[in-house]
């Protein structure tokens, strides 16, 4: 099967790239929005965007019932969030903040999951997230308006939370954080499971 998309856009693009770029680390995001509710939600489109400065993007797949979601709306009003990364033990309440909850509805509460304070921005960060990454809003990069097109938010990271736990001679532990991948469709993967290459020297 070839599928040639300067001729035609497949209805099931979608579901070919996110079943073969995969697995991809998952962007737990938290905000707050202009009246102060807590928002929650995951986005699998995540990755480092560069190290110097530090800078984390993420891309929203637009909704097809309305511009936003909340998550990038909360962000635009206020310029600030939480990216809380997801180890194994979080994944069934992660889930669970992906329910279509009414703007008016914190998922933190609708979920129950535990808040910690954040010390360098308002948003709430994720208690029990053993990596989390404090971000302000350096730009979003409009990619397309319509729907299933993307918006790529460009957060850049001013503080960093490590739980103690995960680390190891001053690095984070992969096996001690054990975070969770997103594959196609409700397919998730661990990071149990795992093999060393050494980058060959010339």
């Amino acid at each position: 099967m070839f599928l040639d998309l300067t001729e035609n856009t497949s209805q099931n693009v979608y579901s070919y790239l996110v079943g073969a770029i995969s697995p991809r680390p998952i962007a737990w995001i938290s905000t707050l929005n202009s009246e102060g509710i807590a928002n929650i939600a995951p986005y699998s489109f995540f990755t480092v965007a560069s190290c110097k400065p530090p800078v984390l993007s993420v891309t929203q797949v637009n909704p097809s019932d309305k511009t936003n979601k909340d998550t990038l709306s909360n962000l635009m009003a206020t310029k600030e969030c939480v990216v809380n990364i997801v180890s194994q033990e979080l994944v069934e309440k992660m889930n669970q903040s992906c329910a279509n909850y009414p703007s008016d509805i914190s998922e933190f509460d609708a979920a129950n999951i535990a808040q910690a304070p954040s010390l360098l921005v308002n948003a709430p960060s994720v208690a029990g997230s053993k990596v989390r990454f404090e971000c302000k809003l350096r730009e979003v990069i409009s990619i397309s308006n319509e729907p299933g097109g993307g918006k790529m938010m460009l957060l850049d990271v001013v503080g960093i939370c490590i739980n103690d736990s995960v680390m190891s001679n001053g690095y984070i532990d992969p096996e001690l954080l054990n975070a969770v991948g997103k594959m196609g469709g409700d397919y998730f993967s661990t990071t149990k499971d795992k093999f060393v290459l050494k980058r060959p020297q010339l």
